[in-house]
């Protein structure tokens, strides 16, 4: 519903929502830093309506390349949500603050909630996406001037060096979940901008722009920022005089990129126009919307998927949370770690292309089971590489050569899983989503998708220091940190008895196996069900089918 409506003359149409430009993000599902992978789904017309013979982009290049650009800054704060664990992990916090931190990422996956407000209220006087786009990316830039000053105190710098003081874990996390929910919200009006700012011969861009944008975004964030704000990366690489910091701090990296969200943002709302055209971007009205959400959540195939897809992924939750904080906490360094990602780009970009040949068929979702086991097992590798690391450094922070190539061979292994499951449940719900709601279906679908990876990375984190046992070398143990000054005071050190990281990988991996040999049968009976038993349609006319 529009705030200003009863002031314009046009008439306010609705209809059927476009399935256009609705992706997801391909969860973190590494012990490398990731970068994201969004996947469009265009309207599913084959007979070339939606579209013009012979695209000629000259008249899009300005509004490609913006698109770009503001996917760009909505993985800025992607990259450095994914960098700031490590840069806790270095500082030697506890598990259970990992785990508070890691509520950061949940935005991205609970949007669904609000993304109907986004689309639905609005000013047309001044532009349905940019009512929403311009204060939201203004707030984006204030948190990260507001945040550039009080970073150093809040990873607890100010009174040293690093890792001198108390990291105020809670603050630092409530600061990035508004930032990323304001992210989120910036995806939702980016994502529908790109519908009226776009030809038609031209919207098949628009993934192309979310998927480029958004990975550099997330790059430049997390990888590059890593690099820079290290001593030593930048001390034998990029100084010739050693510096005791980094080129950057995270507190100048927020200053750098705050000014350039107001700078840009300034630009955009005075020199870009958004054109309104209501029969592409249909306004289906908020209370409409969630309706329909009730409506498809009610059925009972529905269900039965979502508790599959909320379920299935605890089998990895372990290796996905803990891999790379446990190298780190062997001692190998971050910025090493973050540049890993860097030679696997072009197999994450490639591997979707080739798999998708295989997931065309009649039943995606068995490329989707045939990849789990080896999913499962590669997270047993990865328990494997994280205590090789420990054995095997020839001096603190540095090992072998050919470490590094077995551990970039597993990871490589571990990606082609993981897009084999991802692009499979990504043909899945195109397969099953109801046409006539194709965009909100998609939607839901991916939503819980993604909460299904979010929410057991987080429980791990927060078991791991309850199934750890240290004990200190002159006696007593070393749960806490006052345990540990405890110990160093007396001489001592603390020893791991028990690692909870190899506990939980074991845990995981058992309920992993449990939950395919009792979920797996029911995925496949899903996977054969009529497309009558997925349509929000038939339960809301009184027939029920499954």
């Amino acid at each position: 519903m529009s705030v200003d409506s009863e002031n314009n003359g046009k008439t306010r149409r609705r209809g059927r929502p476009m399935e256009s430009v609705e992706h997801t993000d391909l969860e973190s599902d590494s012990f490398f830093p990731h970068i994201p992978l969004s996947t469009s789904w265009e309207d599913g017309k084959s007979d070339g309506s939606q579209r013009k013979e012979g695209s000629d982009l000259s008249g899009d290049l300005g509004s490609i390349s913006l698109l770009m650009f503001l996917y760009i800054l909505q993985g800025i704060p992607l990259g450095l949500a994914g960098s700031i664990p490590m840069l806790l992990q270095s500082r030697k916090v506890s598990y259970t603050d990992q785990a508070i931190f890691s509520f950061v990422y949940w935005p991205f996956s609970v949007k669904l909630l609000w993304a109907p407000l986004v689309d639905s209220v609005y000013s047309q006087w001044f532009g349905r996406r940019k009512t929403w786009l311009i204060p939201i990316q203004y707030l984006m830039g204030l948190f990260m001037l507001v945040l550039s000053t009080q970073a150093k105190s809040l990873l607890g710098d100010s009174g040293g060096g690093p890792g001198s003081g108390e990291v105020s874990i809670v603050l630092l996390t409530a600061i990035f979940i508004c930032l990323n929910f304001l992210a989120a919200t910036q995806d939702i009006a980016v994502d529908g901008w790109a519908l009226t700012m776009l030809s038609r011969a031209n919207i098949g861009w628009a993934s192309t722009c979310n998927t480029v944008g958004q990975t550099a975004g997330y790059f430049l964030g997390n990888v590059l920022f890593l690099a820079l704000e290290s001593a030593d990366f930048c001390n034998n690489y990029l100084r010739s005089t050693p510096q005791p910091e980094g080129i950057v701090t995270l507190s100048s990296f927020l200053w750098f990129w705050g000014i350039v969200f107001f700078v840009t943002t300034t630009l955009v709302g005075v020199l870009k126009r958004e054109h309104m055209d209501l029969d592409t971007d249909p306004d289906q009205g908020v209370l409409e919307t969630y309706k329909i959400l009730a409506n498809v959540i009610r059925l009972p195939s529905i269900i039965s998927y979502i508790v599959i897809l909320l379920t299935a992924k605890v089998a990895f939750a372990a290796s996905d949370a803990l891999t790379s904080l446990k190298l780190i906490e062997a001692g190998m360094p971050k910025e090493r770690l973050a540049l890993f990602v860097v030679p696997v780009i072009p197999i994450q970009i490639a591997l979707p292309l080739i798999i998708s040949k295989y997931t065309s068929g009649p039943r995606p979702m068995e490329i989707w089971l045939k990849a789990y086991p080896y999913r499962m097992l590669i997270g047993v590798a990865y328990c494997l590489i994280v205590y090789w690391a420990v054995v095997t450094q020839v001096t603190p922070g540095e090992f072998p050569w050919y470490f590094y190539v077995v551990a970039l061979l597993a990871y490589g292994i571990q990606q082609v899983a993981v897009y084999c499951m991802f692009v499979s449940q990504m043909a899945f719900h195109a397969k099953i989503s109801d046409p006539s709601i194709g965009g909100t279906y998609m939607t839901l679908l991916n939503t819980v998708a993604n909460f299904g990876g979010n929410w057991p990375s987080t429980v791990a984190l927060w078991l791991v220091d309850y199934t750890t046992w240290k004990s200190c070398t002159t006696g007593g143990e070393c749960t806490t940190k006052a345990d540990l000054t405890s110990c160093e005071a007396a001489g001592g050190s603390c020893s791991t008895t028990i690692e909870g990281y190899y506990v939980l990988t074991l845990v995981c991996t058992v309920l992993g196996v449990l939950w395919l040999r009792l979920k797996s049968s029911r995925l496949r009976q899903l996977g054969e069900c009529d497309e009558q038993a997925w349509k929000y349609k038939t339960l809301a006319g009184g027939a029920n089918s499954s």
